[in-house]
């Protein structure tokens, strides 16, 4: 689904017929600023970010429904989560930004909050519980932090890490975690004090950790603590043999996690709910990830049966070896695989 910025119009794609329909009708406001998170029922969320001539209690939230193609309230956030200095005194630096929003394996979403004073004041969080469709307050920020554009990503052990700053995007950067109760301060990257949130990108790495990046460093974060096995892809049907360079199939469960990891809004969404292939060469210890493809399902904390094609690079190593199905970073078990 894609959609046009700055007024109430989308688009799904078919990927077969590489065509273009209509959806969403009946979206409250434009799409400007907004960000998207994909939940278990395969609806979709956003936090409104409009300008209060739609709305004077500036809470509104919605979801995408596929089967309909139409939009719905999902109720009040409870706190204003978007930027509009005109909330808090009549300000004209109103940028109408809004932060992340990150699923979590429990079925809740951690979304954060822009600064909706101009400056100086702490950023809302609100919780969605998608087991129930209803909004919770969550912990302001400590004061002066807010997310007015910047990234966030879930952790292997069901956290979300994040990067808050003043304003927006002026330096320095705060990194914080949510476990479902506290939000906490963490060590943050080298250029923390020159960042704002607004530079900085995470994506999940299949190792479990957080690539991030801003304009001009790379760096990874790694989560402490471990994931619920609960949590991990099962793989139910994979070939025993496979070769350099052939295209196979494998099934199983959890293939897309449950959640599509990182978020940032409008301008980025590094999602990876979907399967990865790693392949280690028991003599040499050597990795080597396959290409998938073609997966059936993308949706979330899916239980039921899914599969994905994988493409066993040219130069895979020859021998037996040790094949995982990585998710949201989590790996799989491993089944042996003979490369010939």
């Amino acid at each position: 689904m894609q959609e046009n910025c700055c007024t109430r119009e989308e688009a799904l794609l078919d990927p077969v017929t590489l065509t273009w329909s209509p959806t969403g009708k009946g979206k409250f406001d434009i799409h400007d600023e907004e960000g998207w998170t994909l939940l278990p029922n395969k609806q979709v969320l956003t936090v409104d970010a409009y300008v209060f001539q739609y709305d004077p209690t500036g809470t509104n939230s919605e979801v995408y429904v596929p089967a309909s193609g139409k939009w719905h309230s999902a109720g009040s956030t409870g706190v204003q989560l978007w930027d509009s200095a005109a909330a808090c005194g009549g300000e004209n630096n109103a940028t109408f930004e809004v932060g992340p929003a990150v699923l979590r394996p429990d079925g809740t979403v951690f979304a954060t909050g822009a600064n909706t004073c101009g400056g100086g004041q702490s950023g809302h969080t609100a919780i969605y519980d998608s087991n129930t469709g209803t909004w919770s307050q969550g912990p302001d920020f400590p004061p002066n932090l807010n997310i007015s554009d910047g990234p966030a990503s879930l952790e292997v052990n069901g956290k979300v890490l994040m990067m808050a700053s003043p304003g927006y995007g002026n330096p320095p950067s705060t990194f914080l975690e949510w476990d479902g109760a506290t939000l906490t301060e963490v060590p943050g990257p080298p250029n923390a004090p020159i960042d704002g949130s607004y530079y900085g990108n995470m994506l999940m790495l299949p190792t479990g950790q957080i690539l991030f990046t801003d304009f001009y460093e790379v760096d990874i974060y790694t989560p402490t603590g471990s994931y619920d096995p609960a949590w991990a892809p099962t793989i139910q049907k994979a070939p025993s043999i496979v070769s350099p360079g052939g295209s196979y199939v494998i099934s199983g469960h959890k293939f897309n996690g449950f959640s599509q990891g990182a978020a940032y809004g409008d301008d980025n969404q590094a999602a990876t709910n979907y399967p990865l292939v790693r392949i280690t060469n028991r003599a040499t210890g050597h990795v080597f990830y396959s290409r998938t493809h073609d997966h059936s399902s993308m949706a979330v904390a899916f239980g039921g049966l899914v599969s994905t094609h994988f493409d066993v690079p040219a130069n895979q190593e020859l021998g037996v070896s040790d094949l995982v199905v990585v998710a949201n970073g989590i790996p799989s078990q491993q089944v042996t695989v003979n490369v010939q």
